[in-house]
């Protein structure tokens, strides 16, 4: 048996909580002491042409590139919400090569810019797994268009019983989706698996919502963790989530 490990982390555009500070270089230490195989990154800075003048530490180039060097060899962008100034989306990190991406605009009106990336990624030893990293919307009404529309890519674009990962922030607070996915795409939850129910990853601080999932299919789950407090407190609004997964 073969075992992968996957993370998911909101990075709020690189900024801590309100905004204050840069904390790219920070995020990028604890991401890669993750030792993850794969990331999923949301609301990752593509492009924005007025930090690098207003803070001195703001690195060149897209976020998930600044992350992803000499760690992840493989990513792929997803350009979700486009600004003046530039743009953010979702984003996936590969140690493992990707063999094909796709990014599909999944917004349920103008208001919020949401998306879904997909990756078909070549693993050593097996055949291809599928990561999809979304990113939905704040009101119940969008996500339910989102959710929908989420089954019907899968069950078109990838093959029925294919090895799948689907992992972001859902902002399902009401934990409405997991059931909906199990019955429609076999997906499962990794922490409900591990511990029985999603993990708490919002707010940061102190995590009291259950927004961001790691869905899988084909793997069995040996762990999953929450990754607050310490280094992380000062981060992302959003706690970053992690799982080894064993197929």
């Amino acid at each position: 048996m073969q075992t992968l490990k996957i993370a998911t982390y909101n990075i709020h555009k690189g900024f801590s909580h309100f905004n204050r500070r840069v904390v790219l270089h920070e995020l990028r230490d604890r991401l890669r002491e993750l030792d993850a195989d794969i990331v999923f990154l949301q609301e990752a800075q593509g492009e924005h042409t007025r930090h690098a003048e207003r803070y001195h530490n703001y690195p060149e180039g897209a976020q998930h590139e600044f992350i992803a060097e000499e760690v992840w060899p493989h990513c792929a962008y997803g350009k979700n919400s486009v600004y003046e100034a530039g743009h953010h989306g979702n984003a996936i990190l590969s140690r493992f090569p990707i063999l094909q991406s796709l990014n599909m605009d999944v917004s349920a009106h103008r208001f919020e810019s949401r998306g879904l990336l997909h990756c078909e990624i070549g693993l050593a030893g097996r055949q291809s797994v599928h990561c999809l990293c979304v990113h939905f919307g704040l009101f119940a009404r969008g996500r339910r268009a989102q959710t929908g529309a989420l089954i019907e890519y899968v069950r078109d674009k990838i093959p029925p019983g294919a090895p799948l990962v689907i992992a972001g922030d859902f902002n399902d607070w009401r934990n409405q989706m997991s059931h909906i996915l199990a019955g429609e795409l076999d997906v499962h939850d990794v922490f409900h698996l591990h511990h029985g129910s999603p993990a708490l990853s919002y707010p940061a601080g102190l995590p009291l919502l259950r927004l961001d999932r790691i869905y899988v299919r084909g793997f069995s789950v040996l762990r999953s963790d929450v990754h607050v407090g310490g280094e992380w407190q000062r981060l992302s609004d959003h706690a970053a989530l992690s799982a080894r997964l064993e197929w």
